[in-house]
């Protein structure tokens, strides 16, 4: 630890807002728990859309614990549940689930019909989107390019590897998750940051349960990010991330950010902080627009959803459940 901590050297001018970004981000989410119209005064923070502190309290997780994992979960088997979240995730769009479970059904092991599914897909892409732009999802690999449709190419990944393959019953068997993320790793379609993704989605399950703090995978945007925030990183990306969470009492105390309120029991994991590096790399874009690492401008302005979210959180973490905290109508950023 101490090896690697001796070559990090943050850039304090840069790095400052990282616990910025954290502190407000945090408090906007805590004034709309309270039904604050105004959640914050930062310009940027108004104008862009910026992922919560906590991945878990995004939307689309809300939606994959409450509906897709813990939602009848008596009525599927560990290896349903597990394919239901990976097929949820590829698309990461809750309108494509709702759809496929309108004209589909139920998508388990024992019914899941690639091409009926895919047919299914083409028709509604006529119409509208099937993919949330979030991630960066290929479509080109030589064993599928024999396939019309980049949805029919990932389906057919899942069935003749995840399922064929026996990728699913490995999971199930794995001792840490960086096992897990090995095992997606080694899947056509699966680079780094999608397998790291989705191990984490597969440790919300009640079937799957380890500590978010003992791996991590840094991805695109938290590299931009961290290479914003340190003069040197030590021997790779994650060991910054690593840092960040060894001192980040310290760091915070250091930068005069003290007022951070974290979910009950839950402080920020190293999966958290690495999302947040990501995050910080966007508000710098607009915040130090000089200092010119990868991507030059935010490109997704907030959007009111116009919903109520009721936070749940894997009954595991034995967190405060937020039962009293049903937002009616999502308030106004200004």
């Amino acid at each position: 630890m101490m090896e690697r901590a001796s070559s990090i050297i943050p850039n304090d001018e840069v790095f400052r807002y990282y616990f910025y970004f954290i502190q407000e981000r945090m408090n906007m989410f805590w004034r709309r728990c309270d039904g604050k119209r105004v959640l914050t005064k930062d310009p940027i923070l108004r104008e862009y859309k910026f992922t919560n502190v906590y991945r878990v309290c995004d939307r689309v997780s809300q939606y994959l614990l409450h509906h897709v994992i813990y939602n009848k979960v008596e009525r599927y088997s560990p290896e349903d549940m597990l394919l239901r979240i990976l097929v949820f995730k590829i698309f990461n769009k809750i309108e494509t689930w709702e759809y496929l479970e309108q004209t589909y059904g139920d998508i388990t092991i024992h019914h899941f019909d690639v091409k009926k599914i895919s047919v299914l897909l083409s028709e509604r892409q006529r119409y509208a989107p099937i993919f949330n732009n979030a991630y960066m999802m290929t479509g080109s690999h030589k064993r599928y390019d024999y396939l019309p449709t980049k949805h029919e190419k990932w389906l057919t990944m899942v069935k003749e590897e995840v399922i064929g393959e026996g990728i699913i019953d490995k999971v199930l068997k794995a001792h840490s998750l960086k096992e897990i993320y090995l095992l997606l790793r080694g899947c056509s379609f699966l680079g780094g940051f999608l397998a790291y993704q989705y191990t984490i989605d597969f440790n919300y399950s009640p079937y799957i349960n380890f500590d978010e703090n003992t791996f991590v995978i840094a991805g695109i945007g938290a590299i931009r990010g961290i290479n914003k925030c340190f003069i040197s990183h030590g021997n790779s990306y994650e060991d910054a991330i690593r840092y960040t969470k060894e001192h980040f009492k310290e760091l915070q105390a250091k930068y005069s950010y003290t007022e951070f309120k974290p979910l009950l029991g839950h402080e920020p994991t190293l999966l958290d902080l690495q999302n947040c590096f990501c995050e910080t790399d966007k508000f710098l874009r607009a915040k130090m627009p000089d200092l010119l690492v990868g991507n030059k401008r935010i490109k997704q302005k907030y959007k009111s959803q116009g919903e109520s979210i009721h936070y749940m959180f894997p009954p595991k973490w034995n967190i405060q459940s937020f039962s009293e905290h049903l937002i009616v109508n999502e308030p106004s950023l200004f």
